[in-house]
């Protein structure tokens, strides 16, 4: 489909690799945080958001899940991304000249063991690719940035070393957000079902509300919970299930939740990606 998509970061960032290799036919546009991203989408501004949500060696994004069921949103997809980190540098450099790497803490914390390895000074940076923008302004063969080969194409940057993650299967993971719904596709690889809820505040009341999925055969790929509210005692929970609510066994597990639930809410349904397994 022709349009726009939104991702949080600079050019060159992992978001924006995302959405050159899962929507390779609209143009992506960046903006500064994922709350701009989101608003973008809600304004029409754009069609489609890009939105990390978890990492296989991080684990999840912070406040994503916050941001998910107040945006008014959807998702009608997901994306997997491999996560190669790599070393970026000024042409000429070699790696031998390399003192200091800058990137976020996230990917820094990706490649511990590289950078353990070559002594390497590390400087925690707001994006990874505006890490590898600020090491081709100063033109300086000491500076370096990890970074996709995006940000290196982009910023004029040379690959001083490839792959240098810790993790060989080190994995991104994107909800792809729309403004609509959509309950009609079905995917080749079956459907996910993600939705938020809060329980009644009665004893057991998690454990009966997660009954009516085992006893209806549903499997649930992800439930996390974090405190909404600022306070320890409101617990909300986001939950991904392999099925479609139409489906007539996760129609009667949904409904059996929502008897435990004060709030249940669909956040979309969507083609499960064969890279999820």
């Amino acid at each position: 489909m022709a349009g726009r998509i939104a991702f949080q970061g600079e050019p060159g960032a992992y978001s924006h690799q995302a959405c050159r290799e899962a929507r390779p036919d609209m143009e992506a546009v960046p903006y500064p945080t994922f709350e701009d991203a989101i608003e973008a989408v809600r304004r029409g501004d754009v069609d489609l958001g890009m939105i990390a949500v978890e990492n296989s060696t991080y684990g999840r994004v912070a406040d994503v899940h916050h941001l998910l069921p107040e945006s008014g949103l959807h998702i009608v997809d997901e994306a997997f991304v491999r996560v190669h980190v790599n070393l970026l540098g000024v042409p000429g450099a070699k790696l031998a000249d390399v003192k200091r790497v800058r990137a976020m803490s996230i990917l820094l914390g990706q490649a511990r063991g590289f950078i353990r390895d070559h002594g390497l000074e590390t400087l925690n940076w707001s994006d990874n690719a505006a890490a590898a923008r600020e090491v081709a302004s100063l033109r300086n063969p000491e500076e370096a940035a990890m970074a996709s080969e995006l940000a290196a194409e982009i910023y004029g940057l040379n690959v001083l070393a490839r792959h240098v993650e810790d993790e060989g299967n080190n994995t991104t993971r994107f909800l792809i957000m729309a403004r609509e719904l959509d309950l009609k596709r079905r995917g080749q690889h079956g459907m996910i079902t993600s939705f938020v809820f809060r329980v009644r505040n009665i004893p057991a009341a998690l454990y009966k509300a997660m009954g009516g999925f085992a006893t209806n055969g549903v499997n649930m790929t992800k439930l996390e919970s974090y405190m909404v509210g600022g306070t320890f005692t409101a617990t909300q929970f986001y939950a991904d299930v392999e099925g479609h609510p139409d489906d007539r066994n996760v129609k009667l597990a949904l409904e059996e939740l929502a008897y435990f639930c004060t709030e249940l809410n669909l956040l979309g349904v969507y083609p499960s990606d064969p890279r999820r397994h």
